[in-house]
């Protein structure tokens, strides 16, 4: 299959401005493309990773994609799917996240001669005079339009500030920014992006007397038929992220170990990008879905935080909990056939270190216990889990949300803590 026809059978392609004129160009030549990340946080979540796998794959056939971090629109806020307005950031912080989240984009895109580009919009919107943009580029909008895109009209009950209100001229100014710089001709972005991107193809298109051929295209959102929550989110509802210090690489291996079955075709095809389309389907009608879960687990891993990280990871949760196909009976192209499980070991369980002081007197609080080590974020929390019967230390559960756990009744300097089967520490009485 084509480029394009790949897109599809991956499930990459939602709404697009006219199908067979984005298959010819991308079947027919190389095309500069882009996606945009606002810099709201320091950190990409895997909720945020669906356009890049698509930046990824459309750069495996050869396009050159542009990732553009919005410094500028980062200090406005996007409006599209909120209910609220954004909380605003200093343009310090906003600066600190771009670097940030440029760092992270680089581990999925090849960057090196010009495989790609790393945009950030304050470089041209931080010199620009506000009547000169007024007068050329809101002059190119209709409000009557704007008002009519579903990021504007769901927000209008609520209250809408004209701040966020500008931000689709801010973004359909950015199209026409890099198709005149870098001859970009294609937008990407997630469907709620939709008017947004529609009106940068028809800014571009204004802007020049000749016709210029741009479109965009949006990818699907992806919920968690479980929850109903969009993708991203851990049993415990909150974010995964990328950076190492608040997802551990560990934790990250076992949310894409754990999402829902009905799921897990989707998320092959879409986050196990160097395994083919009929493998992913094939694994799951193999009769053995924990098998296909490994897989994808260990490739979206690998992707995120290298081949070694992911190796790690999994024979550390194999040693744990087993694995799936030891002796090795399912076929895959993954390189996750070439570990040895039989060399596991449980070196990388997460731990966290408590001083031992806190253990002095009464003992430490159990709910405090479980926030210091990361399975909960609150009290509320630990007393649901605990009601719930979901916690145990060293396989012995816990009932009482009043528990403080003592120096004398923890052996050999250390103890795990569990919620759930899959979800669980070793703490270090340090």
């Amino acid at each position: 299959m084509n480029i394009y026809q790949e897109l599809k059978a991956r499930g990459f392609i939602y709404q697009e401005t006219d199908s067979a004129a984005i298959e010819k160009k991308l079947t027919s030549e190389k095309v500069v493309f882009y996606c945009g990340f606002d810099p709201t946080g320091n950190s990409l979540h895997v909720g945020h990773l669906l356009p890049v796998m698509a930046m990824r794959l459309l750069q495996k056939a050869g396009h050159i994609p542009v990732a553009l971090v919005g410094g500028a629109t980062g200090q406005i806020g996007d409006p599209s799917g909120r209910s609220t307005a954004r909380n605003m950031l200093t343009k310090e912080l906003v600066a600190e996240n771009v670097k940030c989240l440029q760092t992270q984009l680089a581990r999925f895109i090849k960057v090196e001669n010009g495989a790609a580009h790393f945009a950030n919009n304050n470089d041209w919107f931080g010199n620009l005079m506000l009547l000169d943009f007024l007068r050329d580029i809101g002059s190119k909008f209709s409000v009557n339009r704007m008002l009519a895109q579903k990021s504007v009209e769901n927000r209008l009950e609520n209250g809408l500030s004209f701040l966020e209100f500008s931000y689709s001229l801010l973004q359909g100014y950015d199209f026409y920014h890099l198709n005149k710089t870098l001859n970009c001709t294609l937008e990407i972005g997630g469907q709620d992006q939709w008017g947004n991107m529609v009106a940068g193809t028809e800014l571009v298109r204004r802007m020049y007397e000749e016709e210029r051929e741009v479109h965009c295209l949006t990818i699907p959102l992806l919920m968690n038929p479980a929850t109903g929550q969009k993708f991203g989110k851990s049993i415990g509802g909150t974010s995964v992220w990328l950076d190492v210090e608040r997802t551990s690489v560990f934790d990250y291996y076992q949310f894409w170990r754990n999402c829902d079955d009905n799921m897990i075709e989707d998320l092959l095809k879409k986050f196990a990008m160097d395994l083919p389309v009929e493998e992913a389907i094939a694994l799951v009608n193999s009769g053995n879905i924990n098998r296909a879960k490994e897989i994808l687990a260990y490739e979206a891993t690998k992707l995120a935080h290298g081949e070694k990280a992911a190796a790690d990871a999994y024979l550390a949760a194999g040693c744990k909990f087993g694995f799936a196909d030891p002796e090795k009976k399912i076929p895959t192209t993954s390189t996750i056939y070439q570990l040895d499980e039989a060399a596991a070991k449980e070196d990388s369980i997460p731990s966290v270190t408590i001083p031992a002081a806190e253990f002095d007197g009464e003992g430490l609080w159990i709910a405090k216990i479980m926030i210091d080590a990361g399975i909960c974020k609150s009290s509320s929390d630990a007393r649901r889990l605990i009601q719930g019967g979901a916690v145990s230390i060293d396989d012995n559960k816990v009932t009482d949300i009043s528990l403080k756990v003592k120096l004398v009744d923890i052996k050999d300097g250390s103890f795990t803590i569990r919620s759930g089967k899959k979800n669980f520490r070793k703490v270090i009485v340090g």
